[in-house]
């Protein structure tokens, strides 16, 4: 298990999809990825036409898929995967910003996340969810999925953090009311989490 400070996981989180090479290499490796449990879910919770924002959206296969049932902005620390989703969707509403401090004024119904937020520190993970709450409409939600262990990893200088269930429900009820928490698979068996969370009165 490594130790990571605070600064230096902001360097790593906000620079290491700046780099092209990188980029492509996750593109490659996410090809064929299929979503439609997740958004199931999440239709369940969240009316159509909704405003929702996405957190870290990489190449875009999730917002594509959302973008028919929401008003979806897509954002992303990277620019590279902002303006090469830009080439693809030049009307797309996307903004550049960093998971942890949720950098705009906008507010929205939803936040929505795919195993993004597990490249943070727990302190930032608690910060990020204080902000996320602060964009949300009233009764807005949020929709996160996170890997599932008891550990942490450095896998080319990116932190991956791995939670349990009742981990995180107790840092998302800092903030909000748990509407459900459950262990899915995605590439081995149970070891994935979704969230779904309203923010607090």
């Amino acid at each position: 298990m490594t130790n990571y400070n605070q600064h230096s996981m902001e360097e790593n989180f906000n620079s290491f999809y700046e780099n092209p090479d990188r980029v492509e290499e996750y593109i490659k490796m996410t090809e064929g990825y299929n979503g439609t449990s997740l958004y199931n879910e999440l239709r369940k919770h969240l009316p159509r036409q909704s405003t929702l924002l996405e957190l870290g959206m990489g190449p875009g296969t999730d917002l594509d898929v959302l973008a028919k049932d929401y008003a979806v902005t897509g954002s992303d620390y990277s620019m590279v995967f902002i303006d090469k989703y830009r080439l693809k969707q030049p009307n797309a509403d996307l903004m550049q910003l960093d998971a942890v401090y949720v950098n705009t004024d906008r507010k929205f119904d939803a936040i929505y996340s795919n195993k993004v937020l597990h490249h943070l520190t727990l302190t930032q993970l608690e910060k990020s969810l204080l902000h996320q709450s602060e964009r949300l409409n009233t009764n807005g939600i949020v929709f996160h999925t996170f890997w599932r262990g008891d550990d942490e990893e450095e896998i080319q200088g990116m932190l991956f953090r791995y939670y349990q269930k009742d981990e995180l429900i107790d840092v998302f009820e800092m903030n909000y009311t748990i509407l459900d928490c459950q262990i899915y698979t995605e590439m081995e068996k149970d070891d994935s989490i979704l969230i779904i969370a309203r923010v607090a009165d």
